[in-house]
């Protein structure tokens, strides 16, 4: 890589670790806030879905204003907004303004995807090395983010530890200013190749072009993505509270601090799936990617189907399942990756991944309002059929999929 592309590595990955730290963050103030607010399950798990689905509704039109905007201000509009909404979830006194706070999060966070990757893809000359090493910032993000917020949450207050966790996004954008790369062929500050058409003349043309992108075929990948995300979503976000219900993992006092045990499974099992993203997208070299998600699926099906029973049977069969989860439900992005590349026609791919992050986060966030109602109205052995079940369907849809 050149210095221009080590630029570009700098800016867009850290900003793609801190999409993820705080992403993988909230679940674990869903507890807290659940105690705090006096809060059911399907309340909070409604207001952090709300947030979550504007990470996806966002990102078509994220296109379209990074075309016009430039993906250098974008981004950095990004990364400062997801710190602002974090600072506004450390001022909540209740659900409605959590809900507000967690909202403007998501809108903000919608912005990234779509203008990190298009930054990426028209400006990098080593573009495979740069997505690379963009990926791999995300996967730092995954990793020590839940970890920090673990920490931080045995230490000091929720409002002080969520306040803290905004700060390293002010701070990202302050350095972001001072990393220096051309955009767009030259164009340092991004903006947006000074097109002169109207951003209605642009939306009208986007919605004309993709109905031209939704053929059989790509339905049909869209639709398995969206389950993709909706057992994701379903998983991730109450998980740390599952976990917490195991007689297994009792919370044990270490230097004088309570520490939960759930917490650091769940953090365990993020850290694993950086392990899955490599091993997912070595398998699709091997093999035919819609072969790898239908196989996929089936995996996940099986784990969320054994995971009642397995973690009755002790500590370690417990984080034994968790590690696995946390690698195949990782290891699958990088097969529907391929599946959605091979299932749109070349000059669609920038449109078919945004309607992709459409049915990742906007669409599958409905996995965390499902997983909140059957907590608050079943028991989370129901909530894993309920998420083994979607596998399933998925796994079908997938064979359709292969069929086509």
């Amino acid at each position: 890589m050149d210095a221009n592309d080590r630029g570009l590595v700098k800016f867009t990955a850290l900003a793609h670790a801190l999409f993820h730290t705080y992403e993988l963050s909230i679940p674990l103030f869903i507890g807290v806030w659940m105690a705090e607010f006096d809060a059911s399950a399907a309340l909070v798990g409604t207001v952090v879905g709300a947030g979550y689905a504007l990470v996806g509704l966002g990102a078509p039109v994220s296109g379209v204003l990074s075309d016009r905007l430039g993906s250098r201000r974008l981004i950095t509009l990004s990364v400062v907004g997801m710190g602002g909404g974090f600072a506004l979830v450390s001022l909540a006194d209740g659900v409605f303004v959590l809900g507000v706070a967690v909202v403007v999060w998501g809108a903000f966070a919608s912005l990234y995807h779509p203008a990190g990757l298009s930054l990426i893809s028209r400006s990098a000359d080593a573009r495979g090395s740069v997505f690379a090493y963009h990926g791999a910032g995300g996967n730092v993000g995954t990793a020590f983010g839940p970890l920090a917020t673990v920490v931080l949450l045995l230490t000091v207050e929720w409002q002080l530890a969520v306040g803290l966790l905004a700060l390293p996004a002010f701070a990202a954008a302050l350095v972001g200013l001072r990393i220096e790369f051309d955009a767009a062929g030259g164009n340092s500050d991004g903006d947006g190749g000074g097109t002169t058409e109207t951003l209605g003349t642009e939306l009208r043309r986007t919605v004309a072009e993709s109905r031209a992108l939704f053929g059989a075929a790509f339905t049909v990948a869209f639709v398995a993505v969206l389950l993709y995300g909706t057992y994701y979503r379903g998983l991730l976000t109450f998980l740390p509270d599952v976990l917490a219900e195991s007689p297994s993992l009792v919370p044990v006092e270490l230097f004088g601090y309570d520490v939960d045990p759930a917490q650091y499974v769940y953090t365990g099992l993020l850290t694993v799936g950086i392990g899955g993203q490599y091993a997912g997208g070595r398998l699709t070299d091997r093999v035919p990617s819609t072969t790898a998600f239908v196989a996929a699926f089936a995996v996940l099906a099986g784990l969320a189907f054994a995971f009642p029973v397995v973690r009755t049977l002790g500590v370690v069969p417990l984080v034994g399942v968790c590690l696995a989860l946390g690698f195949v439900v990782y290891g699958t992005a990088p097969i529907y990756q391929v599946v959605i590349a091979e299932h749109a026609a070349d000059d669609a791919h920038g449109r078919s991944y945004g309607f992709t992050y459409l049915a990742m986060f906007g669409v599958g966030a409905a996995g965390a309002s499902v997983a909140g109602v059957v907590l608050t109205h079943a028991t989370s052995a129901i909530l894993f059929a309920v998420l083994g079940l979607v596998a399933a369907i998925g796994c079908g849809v997938v064979v359709w999929l292969r069929r086509l």
